[in-house]
C-alpha cells in the first residue's frame, strides 16, 4: 500500500536534467510572453508625440472654433433678401414633400397634388401658412417671410401639373411711406 501511496505523489521531473529544463522554462516563457506583449501594443502608430496629430495643421484644426465649420452667419441688421420658390422648398420642403412623409403629396405627382391644384392657390396658400394635419405651420421654419411661402407653394404646385402666377413682391413699409411722404407738398 505504501507503494501505490507515493506513485501518486511523484513529480514529473525524475533526474537534474529535467530539472534544469523546468526552471529555465519557467523564466523564459514568461519572458517571452512579455516581450511579445510589448511588441504587440507598440507596433500601431499611436496619436500624440512624433506623429502628424502635431502638425502646425493638425493644431489649427482642433482649436479652431466650432461655429465656423459649416454655418453661414447673416447680418441680422441688413435688409431680408426672400428666397426663391426653389430655395424655399430645398431648405424647408423638401424633408416632406420630397418623400411624401406622413401624408405630405410630394413634389411632381399629379395625381396627389391635382386636388389641392384644384381647390386654388389661396386655399393651399392657407394651409401652407397656417398648418394642415401634420404640417405645421410655414413648414416649421417660423423666420421664413409670406412671400417666400408663397413662391415655394407655387414652385411645387407647379412642378406637380399646376399654373399658379408667381406672387408679387409687396413693397417695404418704410418705401412706402418715404414715398407718400415725399410727394404731399409742404406747407409753412
Amino acid at each position: 500500500m505504501s507503494d501505490a501511496h507515493n506513485e501518486e505523489h511523484q513529480s514529473a521531473i525524475k533526474t537534474p536534467k529535467q530539472l534544469i529544463v523546468a526552471i529555465a522554462a519557467g523564466f523564459l516563457v514568461p519572458i517571452i510572453c512579455i516581450v511579445l506583449l510589448v511588441q504587440y501594443v507598440t507596433h500601431d502608430k499611436k496619436v500624440g508625440a512624433g506623429s502628424d496629430s502635431q502638425t502646425a495643421e493638425a493644431v489649427t484644426a482642433r482649436i479652431s472654433p466650432v461655429a465656423d465649420a459649416g454655418f453661414t452667419f447673416k447680418d441680422v441688421n441688413a435688409p431680408k433678401q426672400l428666397l426663391a420658390g426653389e430655395e424655399v422648398f430645398k431648405s424647408t420642403c423638401a424633408a416632406c414633400h420630397a418623400a411624401g412623409v406622413a401624408g405630405a403629396p410630394k413634389v411632381g405627382d399629379a395625381g396627389a397634388w391635382g386636388p389641392r391644384i384644384a381647390a386654388g392657390f389661396d386655399k393651399v396658400l392657407d394651409h401652407a401658412l397656417h398648418g394642415l394635419r401634420a404640417m405645421p405651420a410655414k413648414g416649421g421654419n417660423p423666420d421664413l417671410d409670406d412671400v417666400e411661402v408663397a413662391r415655394a407653394v407655387v414652385y411645387m404646385a407647379n412642378q406637380s401639373g399646376g399654373k399658379f402666377k408667381e406672387p408679387a413682391v409687396p413693397a417695404p413699409a418704410a418705401a412706402t411711406a418715404a414715398a407718400s411722404a415725399a410727394s404731399e407738398p409742404v406747407t409753412k
